[in-house]
């Protein structure tokens, strides 16, 4: 039996990192883990070569609100902008449809 697909949501960040990346690694783990504790979160893809995306997926804008309004999350964004990028860009989305294929 197919279940109902629910809609939720995506925040795309995009971004370029400084050469200065001392602590970085570190607190990407530990937003990571988290983020994935946060109420209404549901799963992170993230890539990087040049160019880092990473993907976060929510059940709720208000999740997202949130997990944007945590404390410790708010230091990590205050040290990216001052140390760890260069550009960002942030896009939040409606997931409406989804498929998907595997060999």
């Amino acid at each position: 039996m197919k279940t109902e697909f629910v809609p939720y949501y995506a925040v795309i960040f995009s971004s370029i990192q400084t050469d200065q990346l001392e602590g970085y690694s570190e607190m990407a783990e530990k937003m990571e883990l988290l983020a994935k504790n946060q109420p209404g979160f549901i799963a992170l893809e993230s890539a990087r070569s040049g160019l880092g995306i990473t993907v976060s997926y929510w059940k709720t804008l208000a999740d997202i609100s949130n997990w944007k309004k945590h404390s410790e999350h708010m230091i990590a964004q205050e040290l990216g902008r001052f140390n760890w990028y260069d550009w960002y860009h942030v896009r939040i989305c409606k997931v409406e449809r989804e498929y998907t294929f595997q060999n």
